[in-house]
């Protein structure tokens, strides 16, 4: 009867939506609207059925107690695996079907991307998490292609001089071009799924194809992008990520350098895209030369690359789930750092046993469950699958990841000191990361499954990891004395440090943590006057080996006025001073959400506290 209080009680908030942080946990989701109040009510209940008869005993104390936090726990009980990397161009070249209708192939740029927005809308409601595509530009370049042609073939009627009619042609094709990346990034922002609730997460890797078609595509996203929405808003999705990569876009000399230079001045102003790094030595051992072998990530910063069950590449596979463990919590009741590993080691063992658990769940799910992702050829191979297939033996190309959060913390209640600050916390920092890792590395040969480590994007664990450590122990300064925990490896966001030592310090994390990582450098001043600085930054986190990386720096716009750039107490165009008036756009983990009140309190404390680098 308690814990069905407990539901009752949770219910009572979602009516009367005055606890901002349980209402508005999730920053892309309005949680006020009718359909999240449903979807609240769902969740909640899915939570407490899968607490109650899903988890085993271990994990469930470990995860009451705070030790462990199982992500997007209400999702657990439909079987719905967290992301995917979309092989967008197999998908319309073979046409689909969304359940309602078969979708042919498309035969020009404008229809590919129009489908491209259906298949990210169909392809959310399939799983919990984000959706991406890891090679845009390759996907899309033989769309362009056959716009081109077929302007070429309209010209012709008209004309005769040849190589006028290949000027024109490409000039219209340019033209059709930019409006299919326009209309493309204004459905990304305005398309729902999940009954209404929520707007797809959408995230597309771009910028290493040379053709002409495949670089017009990256240029003409890019400045899409910069020209922002209706109103000149900046647009929240698709989250963009510029793959980087010598001898392609990285030296003058490179076919690609000018989108290279387009991207930074794209970031500058829209703060994407954000650089995943090809070159990094974790990411160049898969590179072959072809599209497919190019490191992608989902924009938070999930990444699937190694795979002992088929190719080791992005393309048509993603993360089964991920459990992050508290360590800050685990270092507060030790009285050693030899007692503090073996603590670690014993929920090492809860939490690959409960992500393991969790895979056995999903695999007793069939291909009918997720029609779209197993029958359309989202997933690899999923299209030879019966209806009543089990996915188990399918999904082992996916990955489960061993998570954490506050290893800044975690240093300071062992030593006293973060790893920021000492060279010996740095040194253990790397100690306890490494274990991590190689506990993931000793569970995938037990397993024979794809167990990684991932640097946790923090957005919601982060606050209640915090308040459970701290009704546990109190105020501990350096440890609880804020509202939130460091995201995972990073140096705490309000120690003041350089921004080149910042990236070299965290470098060394991005190799250990292979399911995902990010760095990113906090700029103090409106970057578009200053893309040298943004590339001296971008090149340093590449020279250094970070794997993945962003920059922040201040995105605001009067909306009385529309004045964009840095606006402090009030704009300096116009003088509005009502906050309503000013849309602040600024980043979570990998992505942007505008409008600080979609915020919760532990994510707009840790905004505030953020050292800008000039």
């Amino acid at each position: 009867m308690g814990n069905y209080s407990e539901l009752l009680t949770e219910f009572d908030e979602i009516v009367r939506s005055d606890n901002h942080d349980f209402i508005q946990e999730n920053a892309n989701i309005d949680g006020l609207s009718p359909m999240s109040h449903m979807m609240h009510f769902a969740s909640t209940s899915s939570r407490h059925y899968t607490v109650e008869n899903l988890l085993s005993a271990e994990a469930k104390e470990a995860f009451q107690q705070g030790y462990i936090h199982i992500h997007d726990l209400d999702f657990y009980s439909s079987g719905t695996a967290t992301c995917c990397q979309i092989p967008l161009g197999k998908i319309l070249k073979d046409g689909f079907n969304t359940g309602h209708g078969f979708m042919r192939e498309p035969q020009n740029i404008m229809s590919a991307m129009a489908l491209t927005s259906i298949i990210l809308q169909a392809n959310q409601n399939q799983q919990h998490g984000g959706q991406a595509i890891p090679m845009l530009d390759y996907d899309l370049a033989p769309y362009i292609k056959k716009t081109n042609e077929k302007n070429k073939r309209k010209l012709q009627e008209i004309m005769e001089d040849k190589a006028l009619i290949e000027k024109k042609a490409w000039e219209w094709t340019e033209k059709e071009t930019y409006q299919a990346c326009e209309a493309f990034t204004h459905n990304c922002n305005s398309m729902h799924s999940r009954g209404g609730g929520q707007t797809p997460f959408v995230s597309v890797n771009l910028g290493t194809d040379t053709s002409r078609e495949g670089a017009l595509l990256t240029k003409c996203l890019l400045l899409a992008t910069q020209a922002g929405l209706g109103t000149g808003e900046t647009p929240i999705f698709p989250i963009i990520v510029f793959k980087v990569k010598e001898g392609i876009n990285y030296f003058q000399d490179d076919p690609n350098y000018y989108l290279f230079e387009l991207a930074i001045e794209t970031t500058s102003k829209r703060l994407f895209p954000n650089f995943v790094f090809i070159d990094a030595p974790f990411n160049a051992k898969y590179y072959d030369g072809t599209p497919q072998s190019e490191v992608a990530t989902m924009g938070c910063r999930t990444r699937v690359m190694g795979n002992i069950h088929g190719k080791e590449q992005a393309v048509g596979r993603g993360n089964l789930s991920f459990t992050s463990i508290n360590l800050p919590l685990l270092a507060l009741e030790v009285t050693s750092i030899d007692q503090f590993f073996a603590k670690l080691d014993a929920f090492l063992e809860i939490t690959i046993k409960q992500l393991y658990d969790r895979y056995v769940y999903q695999g007793k799910k069939t291909v009918a469950n997720f029609k779209f992702l197993f029958t359309q050829g989202v997933w690899a191979n999923g299209e030879t699958l019966k209806m009543d297939d089990y996915l188990e033996d399918i999904l082992k190309q996916g990955t489960l990841s061993i998570g954490f959060v506050g290893l800044a913390e975690c240093l300071t209640a062992l030593l006293g000191v973060h790893h920021g600050e000492s060279k010996a916390a740095y040194n253990l920092g790397l100690k306890i990361v490494k274990h991590m890792r190689n506990a993931a590395d000793q569970a995938m040969e037990k397993y024979q499954l794809n167990y990684s480590l991932i640097a946790t994007p923090a957005e919601s664990f982060a606050g209640k990891s915090l308040k459970i450590t701290k009704k546990k122990h109190g105020v501990i300064k350096g440890v609880t004395d804020r509202e939130y925990f460091t995201n995972s490896f990073h140096i705490p966001v309000y120690y003041q440090i350089k921004a080149i030592e910042k990236i070299k310090k965290e470098a060394p994390f991005h190799e250990l943590t292979n399911a995902g990582h990010i760095t990113y450098v906090e700029l103090d001043g409106d970057a578009s006057k200053n893309k040298e600085a943004m590339k001296a930054i971008v090149c340093a986190m590449k020279e250094a080996g970070i794997g993945y990386g962003s920059i922040n720096n201040p995105v605001d716009r009067c909306l009385t006025c529309g004045h964009k750039g840095i606006i402090d107490n009030g704009c300096p165009k116009c003088g509005e001073e009502e906050e309503s008036q000013i849309e602040r756009i600024r980043r979570i983990t990998g992505y942007l959400v505008g409008s600080l009140d979609k915020w919760n309190t532990a994510k707009r404390a840790e905004e505030r506290e953020r050292v800008k680098h000039s």
